[in-house]
């Protein structure tokens, strides 16, 4: 078993709340980006901005506990089941306590401690 893990366009920033405001200004007022705020159901995020970032999306997450910024990337694989088998034999476990997620997904960390969302890929 190995399974194909590519990169995905999502990328999140988790901002602290003391933080949020500038930033967000800094993607829309100076970088000129296109910065648009979502609706989000989510007990650890209190607000986020999507933000088109080349062929990726930057998602500007203001999480309210947070006392410096985080990025978290987004690998996407054929069968997130079996890709999950695969890192645990590696020694890789999942970490799913620090967001909530559907049950399709599962938040992984490398040692360095970046987190990554670990979803299937949508086939094209």
């Amino acid at each position: 078993m190995s399974p194909k893990f590519e990169a995905g366009i999502n990328i999140a920033i988790k901002i602290p709340k003391s933080k949020y405001d500038k930033t967000v200004a800094f993607y829309r007022d100076i970088l000129k980006l296109e910065v648009e705020e979502k609706p989000i159901d989510n007990p650890t995020i209190s607000k986020t901005h999507a933000v088109k970032f080349g062929n990726n999306m930057l998602w500007l997450d203001c999480v309210d506990n947070y006392t410096h910024s985080e990025t978290w990337l987004q690998l996407t694989v054929p069968d997130v089941e079996e890709a999950t088998s695969y890192l645990e034999a590696q020694g890789v476990q999942t970490c799913d306590e620090l967001e909530k997620l559907p049950k399709n997904m599962h938040w992984i960390q490398d040692p360095a401690g970046t987190v990554f969302n670990l979803q299937s890929r949508k086939i094209k």
